[in-house]
């Protein structure tokens, strides 16, 4: 268990950072990129003791804190970033990036197309993720972070974890990638599809042009449902409704509530971001240490997989640690069992921030 005395970072607020005329890798250009984004802590004058938090597949940037505008939940991470936490804010300066595509105040699908004045809709550009850590990087580029201390975050937000430490080797020191790999699925492209034949189920999908009328849903709360239920919430609901009817009431609350801010299209621009994503080929370029963490019941992503990653970044030289988290918790279980793996989480980062002026 994590024994320090620790804090809550108290009340945080979204912030928003847009970028003119931004270019994709595939050459095509969003006229404005909005990101939202959330910070904790204070950037140091030289800019060198910064972290990225990153956040997953249908999850958002609130990873501290309580923030009016997710309802003054705790974040997503709350119990692994604050003052004397191992993402310690009295000397870390904590960025958390909405992903450009996804919901939560980031352009996306339902944003307005300067050029027709409607929502972009099925028209929305093809993002990679390549895109998605382009844009945050130019928004730390902004806030005038220099270096990166490291960069962190479970599933989707592991991802884009690796992404960083290819495209960027020389401005980390170190990634966090949680529940994850560095690589998509070979079934994207089926996945993508079945995700889109899901969706058009809904009376109101109308090819993704749907704005204006009941917005998909009653679709997207049937899929979250299966979800959340995928990532492990029976286990997580289970102390607390003993009863499988009173369970399953709570995750369609759940669901129902995710569904009410989520933009249907947005599970569809980030699954197409994955298609072809590899970083494995790029091992060699990564000059960050690395803590790669999985849990022992993520069936999404098992740890049977993590043995050919470790070998990989050996092979490429890279400095890596393991760590299995022994959780019921599956694939959601990073946040809510922080205490199991904080102790490990604290002890990789010290050295990094012991070098901060």
């Amino acid at each position: 268990m994590d024994t320090i005395e620790t804090a809550d970072i108290g009340v945080v607020e979204d912030r928003f950072f847009t970028i003119p005329e931004f270019r994709l890798g595939d050459g095509s250009v969003l006229p404005e990129a909005t990101i939202a984004y959330e910070t904790y802590g204070r950037l140091a004058p030289d800019g060198r003791n910064a972290v990225l938090i990153t956040h997953g597949y249908t999850g958002s940037h609130h990873a501290a804190g309580r923030n009016p505008a997710n309802g003054n939940q705790p974040g997503s991470w709350n119990g692994l970033i604050g003052p004397g936490k191992p993402i310690d804010t009295d000397r870390l300066f904590v960025v958390a990036s909405n992903m450009l595509g996804s919901s939560f105040g980031s352009t996306n699908a339902a944003s307005i197309n300067p050029k027709t004045r409607q929502p972009y809709g099925p028209d929305f550009p093809n993002l990679a993720i390549r895109d998605i850590v382009a844009a945050q990087k130019m928004l730390l580029d902004r806030l005038g972070v220099r270096h990166l201390v490291a960069v962190a975050g479970p599933s989707y937000g592991g991802y884009q974890a690796f992404q960083w430490a290819v495209a960027y080797p020389d401005f980390i020191d170190a990634i966090v990638p949680v529940n994850t790999a560095p690589w998509a699925s070979v079934n994207t492209d089926k996945q993508l599809a079945a995700m889109e034949a899901r969706l058009a189920t809904d009376p109101d999908w109308n090819g993704g042009r749907y704005y204006g009328s009941g917005e998909c849903k009653a679709a997207l709360t049937e899929i979250r449902i299966e979800t959340l239920k995928r990532y492990g919430i029976e286990a997580s609901l289970a102390p607390r409704y003993p009863e499988p009817a009173a369970r399953e009431a709570a995750i369609r609350q759940l669901a129902a509530n995710w569904a009410d801010k989520w933009d249907a299209n947005s599970l569809l621009i980030l699954r197409r971001a994955l298609l072809g994503f590899d970083t494995r080929p790029d091992f060699d370029k990564i000059k960050a240490k690395v803590l790669y963490v999985l849990c022992r019941t993520d069936a999404l992503f098992p740890p049977k997989i993590a043995p050919a990653v470790m070998q990989a970044l050996e092979a490429a030289g890279v400095a890596a640690r393991y760590f299995e988290l022994d959780s019921e918790l599956g694939h959601s279980s990073s946040g809510p069992e922080h205490a199991k793996w904080s102790p490990v989480l604290r002890e990789f980062l010290a050295p990094l921030i012991a070098k901060l002026a």
